[in-house]
C-alpha cells in the first residue's frame, strides 16, 4: 500500500509535526508512505514538494486580500481564518499518481484550494482526511469558540468584523465546501474525541464517516533522561523548580499566556517559598518579549524545530503547563508525558483526554488562573513525584505508541480502499 500524506508544511506547526511522525511510523510498520508539502525544509527523500514558483506567495497574499476586503479593510482575525479560494492542483504530480491512498492533513494558507480538493475527490483515489482543527467542517474558522452556526450553515460569522451577515464570506465558503463534498466518500479522522463530537454535528459532514485516532509519538526520542545532566546541557539552573511553556507563537491569545502569567503571580502571593525557587522556561517565537511579565526568572528560548533538542528541554523541567483556551490534541502534552513530565492544563478541547486529574498532572477549570496556579503547586510540591512520572509515561505509551496508532490507520486505509 502506498500512502501520500499531504500537508502544507513538512515540520513547522503541530499538524505538520503530527503528519511527519505518522509518515515515519507508517514506514516503520511496513507501509510505503510519502509526504507532499508546499514548504519543504529538510533533505528527507520521502518528503516531496510542489513545484516552486513566485506564484505560491501571491496565492497566499490573494487569499488574505479577499479576507481583508470582507473585513471592511480591517485586520480583524486576518490570519485566524482561511477560505481556500486559490491553491495548487496536485493531481498531475507523479507522487499523487503513484499513491493508492491520499491522506490529507492541514492544507491551508494557499496550498490547496476547494477546487483542488474537489479534483482530488474526482480522481477516484481513496481519500482520508485527518482534522487537526475545525476548518474542514466550518465555513472559514479553525476554531469556532462558542459559535455553532456550522451545525446548520455558516453566516453572521463572529470571526469577521461587524459579525459578517447572512451572505458573508463564511456563508459563501460554507456553500462552496458543500459543493466540494457533494457525492464524496471521505473518511474523516479526528485526533481527539472532542473534535470528533464537533465534526459529527457539522452539516458539511452529514453522511461522511468520522472516526477518532490520536497522533503518535516517537518514544525513542521523547523518553526520560537524567534531569541535572539535561539542565547542564541546556544551560539551565540545577537549583530551581522549572516550569515549561511552549508554543509556535507564545503571544497567541488562544494559547492562554495571560492566564499563565496571572497564575504565576498568584503562586508568588500565596506560596512565597515555592515561588522563590521556581523558574519558567518559555519556548517559541517572541519568547523573549514576555520575559518581564512573569514574577519568576524566565529562560527564553526561540522556537525549537529539532525533536531531540526539544526532548532534552522537557527533561530539564518539573512540570509542563499548557493554558490553551481551545485545542485539539496538543503534541506538546504528548511529548512531555512521554518524557515522564506531569502536565497542567485547562479542561478544554482534547486536553482532558490526555491529562488525568491528579494522576499524571492536573486539570484546571477553564480560564481560571487560581486553579491553574493550584495545579502547578500540586505538581511541584507533590509527595509522590515518581508516581506522577510513571503515570505520565504509561499514558503516552498506551495511547500514542506507534504500533497502536499505525494499525488503526492501516485499517482506515483498507476501508477507504474497499469503498472504491
Amino acid at each position: 500500500m502506498r500512502v501520500l500524506i499531504v500537508n502544507t508544511s513538512e515540520n513547522i506547526g503541530g499538524a505538520a509535526i503530527a503528519a511527519n511522525r505518522l509518515m515515519e511510523a507508517l514506514k516503520n510498520n511496513g507501509v510505503k508512505a510519502k509526504m507532499l508539502v508546499r514548504d519543504k525544509r529538510t533533505e528527507q527523500i520521502t518528503v516531496a514538494h510542489i513545484p516552486q514558483s513566485p506564484l505560491l506567495k501571491w496565492k497566499f497574499a490573494y487569499e488574505r486580500f479577499v479576507i481583508w476586503k470582507a473585513n471592511g479593510w480591517r485586520k480583524h482575525n486576518l490570519f485566524q481564518v482561511d477560505i481556500a479560494n486559490t491553491g495548487t492542483d496536485i493531481t498531475s504530480l507523479p507522487e499523487f499518481k503513484e499513491a493508492d491512498v491520499i491522506h490529507l492533513h492541514w492544507v491551508n494558507q494557499g496550498f490547496l484550494s476547494l477546487k483542488g480538493i474537489r479534483r482530488i475527490i474526482e480522481s477516484g483515489k481513496p481519500v482520508v482526511w485527518t482534522l487537526h482543527d475545525e476548518w474542514p467542517f466550518t465555513g472559514i474558522c479553525h476554531y469556532s469558540g462558542t459559535c455553532t452556526n456550522y451545525q446548520t450553515a455558516c453566516h453572521d460569522c463572529p470571526m469577521l468584523a461587524d459579525g459578517g451577515g447572512k451572505n458573508d464570506l463564511s456563508a459563501r465558503t460554507f456553500r462552496a465546501k458543500q459543493q466540494m463534498l457533494r457525492g464524496a466518500h471521505i473518511i474523516f479522522v479526528t485526533c481527539s474525541h472532542w473534535l470528533e463530537k464537533l465534526a459529527r454535528q457539522s452539516a458539511l459532514l452529514i453522511g461522511q464517516e468520522v472516526t477518532c485516532i490520536p497522533n503518535t509519538i516517537n518514544s525513542n526520542i521523547f523518553r526520560p533522561a537524567e534531569q541535572v545532566k539535561m539542565r547542564l546541557q541546556c544551560n539551565l539552573p540545577i537549583d530551581k523548580k522549572l516550569l515549561l511553556f511552549g508554543s509556535l507563537k507564545t503571544t497567541d491569545p488562544r494559547k492562554g499566556i495571560d492566564y499563565l502569567i496571572e497564575a504565576c503571580r498568584i503562586l508568588k502571593e500565596k506560596h512565597e517559598a515555592l515561588a522563590a525557587q521556581t523558574g519558567i522556561v518559555v519556548v517559541g517565537n517572541k519568547a523573549d518579549q514576555i520575559r518581564e511579565l512573569f514574577p519568576f526568572p524566565v529562560y527564553a528560548i526561540d522556537y525549537v524545530n529539532d525533536e531531540k533538542q526539544m526532548a532534552r528541554l522537557y527533561n530539564t523541567v518539573d512540570c509542563y503547563v499548557t493554558p490553551s483556551l481551545e485545542d485539539n490534541l496538543p503534541n506538546t502534552i504528548m511529548e512531555a508525558l512521554s518524557c515522564g513530565i506531569p502536565c497542567v492544563g485547562f479542561n478544554v478541547g482534547g486536553i482532558p483526554e490526555m491529562i488525568s486529574h491528579r494522576q499524571n498532572g492536573y486539570l484546571a477549570e477553564a480560564r481560571n488562573a487560581e486553579e491553574l496556579a493550584e495545579g502547578i503547586r500540586f505538581v511541584l510540591e507533590n509527595e509522590q513525584p515518581e508516581q506522577l512520572k510513571a503515570n505520565a509515561i504509561h499514558t503516552a505509551l498506551t495511547n500514542y505508541g506507534e504500533t497502536n496508532v499505525t494499525s488503526r490507520y492501516i485499517a482506515v486505509y483498507q476501508r477507504a480502499t474497499e469503498r472504491k
